[in-house]
């Protein structure tokens, strides 16, 4: 007589991920999520124009209750697409320089926390399979993960790279949030603290002195694009030739 089949036997091999509990959202619908979302975001910047609610006409005598909540609404702006220069100038003419620095810094971080947040919360799940088949996706989410402070104090630092979309694509990645949120802060604080003094001596003659500071910031900020980039260049390949050798 043969034995009764085994009913562990016939249990059918676990997928690679768990099915989603009753409720939860799976990772497709997060990301069409994600994506409807970012949309309505760069459309509404676009239409609404929110950056109208920072102009220094609506803050005239603005005291500590305005300037945390012109923090607020630079958070909420910087991560809807709304350009920070337009911003921090903004800050600069309205508080001065001190305390313009410290709520476009502020509203910096908040942006960037609240591109985290959206981000993983929506977009990771969904992407991570993706990342972990492309082998140049694998090998930058790995740099990510051991170089993030660098790579995201090089985005800040470099003029022209927009805000909102290049967090939205990093936090997809396993970067650690206090790292991203520390060099965001200090990566932004240089370009920052220019938007400010501009914005406080916009009413003012610029000297030779004053004009000649800017270009020295924007040349130099320019001059670190190619250093950058054959830095990251380099440290990808290296990174990549294990992994080639590997499956071979």
């Amino acid at each position: 007589m043969h034995a009764p089949p085994s009913p562990v036997a016939e249990m059918p091999a676990p997928s690679g991920e768990p099915p989603p509990a009753r409720g939860r959202l799976t990772a497709r619908v997060r990301l069409a999520l994600l994506g409807a979302l970012l949309a309505a975001a760069a459309l509404a910047a676009v239409v609404l124009e929110p950056q109208q609610l920072l102009t220094a006409e609506r803050w005239q005598g603005a005291g500590a209750v305005e300037a945390l909540l012109f923090t607020c609404l630079y958070g909420a702006a910087a991560a809807a697409f709304v350009p920070r220069p337009l911003m921090g100038l903004v800050a600069g003419a309205v508080f001065g320089i001190p305390v313009g620095v410290a709520v476009a810094l502020g509203g910096t971080v908040l942006g960037a926390a609240l591109c985290l947040v959206v981000g993983r919360g929506l977009g990771q799940r969904a992407v991570r399979p993706f990342i972990e088949r492309a082998d140049w996706l694998r090998t930058s989410d790995r740099y990510l993960e051991r170089h993030g402070f660098r790579t995201i104090l090089a985005l800040r630092l470099l003029p022209g790279i927009p805000f909102a979309p290049s967090n939205y694509v990093v936090v997809l990645s396993r970067l650690p949030w206090t790292v991203y949120l520390a060099a965001s802060a200090l990566g932004s604080l240089p370009q920052i603290l220019l938007y400010a003094w501009a914005g406080d001596r916009a009413t003012e003659p610029l000297s030779t002195g004053q004009l000649a500071l800017a270009g020295v910031v924007m040349v130099a900020a320019l001059g670190i694009a190619p250093l950058v980039r054959r830095r990251v260049t380099r440290t990808l390949a290296a990174h990549r030739a294990p992994e080639r050798g590997a499956e071979r």
